[in-house]
């Protein structure tokens, strides 16, 4: 915590008059008027030490102003390391309402128009921890200010554990037409969009304007995924001449921890149709 500080001013006042021997010179004694200017004080604090990806934690500040004076304006900041972002809509105070608020990704500005003597604001919002946060460090500074105070800060040290995440594997892959039946993409075969494909678990992909789509966070081991032919109306599965196993809508891909799997999936159009 900032120490206070003293302002010292000095008054020396002289007066001069004709005595019975002479002029003479009274000098009075000086007169030293201390102002102390006291540092605001922060506390944050969170409703856990540990979190790990997909976690949402809780931070509250509470800012209390220790002075004889107004703190006019207040403005706290909090900057938020790699991997941690703000949940949107989660910023709460009390018993005062900013008047300007400004709100990143990862970085907090509330202004308060005034904190009165002896008062104290409350502020919560909600992080969520992303994959990312496993590469940072997990500690953050929050700070008050206010002109003519001494800045005040708080860090607050959250532990990152990697959790399931960590272990997980990623699936990329396209729906594209194959015109030379290779189950190779090549120059002048397209992507096909809005293809779906359905994983064993669940989860439904969409592919982009050009044929691709990704998985994030896969858990690794056998995953299979299949092509939703019903979402492609004037295509059917492309007949491959090098490979039988896929001549099928399905594909299986082995993903280790932290892997990368590919699934791709090549379609021809229907009764001879011209595609372009």
């Amino acid at each position: 915590m900032a120490q206070a500080q003293s302002r010292v001013f000095v008054n020396q006042a002289t007066a001069q008059f004709d005595g019975p021997e002479g002029p003479v010179t009274v000098a009075s004694n000086e007169t030293r008027v201390g102002e102390t200017i006291v540092p605001l004080r922060i506390v944050k604090t969170a409703d856990r030490a540990a979190a790990e990806p997909g976690d949402v934690v809780v931070y509250r500040l509470l800012v209390t102003n220790p002075s004889s004076r107004a703190a006019t304006p207040l403005t706290i900041t909090d900057q938020l390391p790699r991997g941690l972002i703000y949940v949107p809509n989660s910023v709460e105070t009390t018993p005062l309402q900013p008047t300007q608020q400004e709100i990143a990704d990862s970085s907090l500005t509330l202004t308060f128009a005034s904190l009165e003597p002896g008062a104290s604001v409350s502020i919560a919002y909600g992080v969520l921890i992303t994959p990312d946060a496993v590469r940072g460090d997990g500690r953050n500074v929050a700070q008050a200010a206010a002109p003519g105070f001494t800045p005040a800060s708080a860090p607050f040290q959250l532990t990152i554990r990697p959790g399931i995440v960590s272990d997980c594997g990623t699936i990329l892959g396209r729906v594209f037409v194959d015109k030379n039946f290779d189950g190779q993409q090549q120059p002048g075969e397209p992507g096909v969009p809005n293809a779906v494909i359905f994983m064993d678990d669940g989860n439904r992909i969409l592919t982009d304007p050009d044929g691709l789509f990704s998985l994030a966070n896969v858990l690794p081991g056998y995953r299979v995924g299949t092509l939703d032919l019903y979402s492609l109306p004037g295509y059917t599965l492309a007949p491959n001449l090098y490979r039988i196993e896929d001549n099928s809508a399905s594909r299986f891909v082995r993903l280790s921890p932290g892997g990368l799997g590919r699934m791709n999936f090549a379609v021809t159009p229907t009764f001879g149709e011209e595609q372009s």
